[in-house]
């Protein structure tokens, strides 16, 4: 990458992560809020503190999230979970294969009393959206949701509507190998700031959730913890962590080996860079820093890339092209140098 465009980036990295002429007040204990937060999730999606923390910076660095993995261990639980604890409006999508776009985003409606359409808004039209098994859905269907999650804004027949903020899509995702699944392609996929594997929980674990659930379900019993005007704050203070010239350096070093791999057909898009900015933003802020380190990039990089990135056509398996990805991204951590 040449000096320029370098420079370059770097400014477009910062003026997209400063929101122009806003006036942040701090008027509560943020360390509190997320303690609180992360905590009451953590009386459901027992043994996963990582997978509630990454869902947490998802949230607060105005991203998206995807789940991906088996049926049956908790995604759409964890997407409950927060629904639940905190006051915003939330609605699930059950994305299935006769699912169209209408049913995501809302149509007009003929009204036979006044002779006219009336705009219907679809459920994306909420603060937080559960598009659960998204890759049920056929790619009609799907790209549905490409403008909400770029632009928090909808356009049908000619009319751009804005969504509510702050806005958060959390999909789930089935194995590609299981029955009636589609491929996510490229440009949806790019649109995650963050996709999480949750794997299965240990023995003790899956004895304690058993306990749990015993008599009651712990989901209910989870309380409002943040309002929306908390979680407008939150993004707003993450957004004012201070990323020191030498990691977006770093930072850039590690895209630029993306596009640059051999390994790879596809490297890591501008909007893939600026997702692991502010993700990394909201890590440091999590774990109660006004600053960001080199180890919040590194921890953020699989979770954050290997989603976006395309190894070589000579694997060919979908399930290998992921693990190969991974292991990509590893090798391209170990060869460029962490800053000192």
């Amino acid at each position: 990458m040449s000096r320029v465009q370098s420079d370059t980036m770097r400014d477009w990295i910062i003026s997209e992560t400063k929101p122009a002429g806003e006036t942040v007040v701090h008027n509560f204990d943020a360390a509190a809020k997320i303690t609180e937060l992360q905590a009451a999730i953590e009386t459901v999606i027992r043994g996963k503190s990582d997978t509630v923390k990454f869902a947490l910076i998802a949230l607060l660095a105005r991203g998206h999230l995807l789940i991906e993995d088996v049926p049956g261990i908790g995604k759409t639980t964890l997407a409950n979970a927060f629904a639940r604890a905190l006051e915003l409006s939330f609605q699930r999508i059950q994305f299935t294969s006769d699912l169209l776009p209408s049913d995501v985003i809302g149509l007009s409606v003929y009204n036979q009393k006044n002779g006219d359409f009336e705009w219907k808004a679809g459920p994306i039209f909420s603060n937080i959206v559960l598009a659960d098994e998204i890759n049920r859905a056929t790619p009609k269907t799907q790209s549905a949701l490409l403008e909400a999650m770029a632009e928090e804004q909808v356009t049908v027949e000619g009319v751009t509507r804005r969504l509510p903020l702050p806005f958060i899509v959390i999909a789930t995702q089935n194995p590609s190998e299981h029955h009636g699944t589609y491929p996510l392609p490229e440009s949806q996929l790019d649109r995650f700031m963050l996709r999480l594997h949750m794997g299965y929980p240990t023995l003790e674990d899956e004895r304690t959730i058993l306990r749990d659930r015993e008599r009651s379900n712990p989901l209910d019993l989870i309380g409002k913890i943040m309002t929306h005007t908390d979680v407008i704050e939150l993004q707003n203070m993450v957004s004012e962590v201070r990323f020191d010239e030498v990691l977006v350096d770093y930072l850039l070093q590690i895209v630029d080996a993306t596009r640059k791999a051999d390994a790879l057909e596809l490297g890591i898009s501008p909007r893939g860079t600026l997702a692991l900015f502010r993700s990394a933003q909201a890590l440091a802020f999590i774990e109660g820093r006004d600053y960001c380190i080199a180890d919040d990039i590194k921890r953020l990089v699989v979770p954050c890339f290997a989603h976006r990135i395309i190894v070589n056509s000579r694997v060919n398996a979908l399930r290998q092209r992921t693990r190969e990805a991974e292991q990509v991204l590893n090798e391209i951590l170990v060869k460029v140098a962490v800053p000192i």
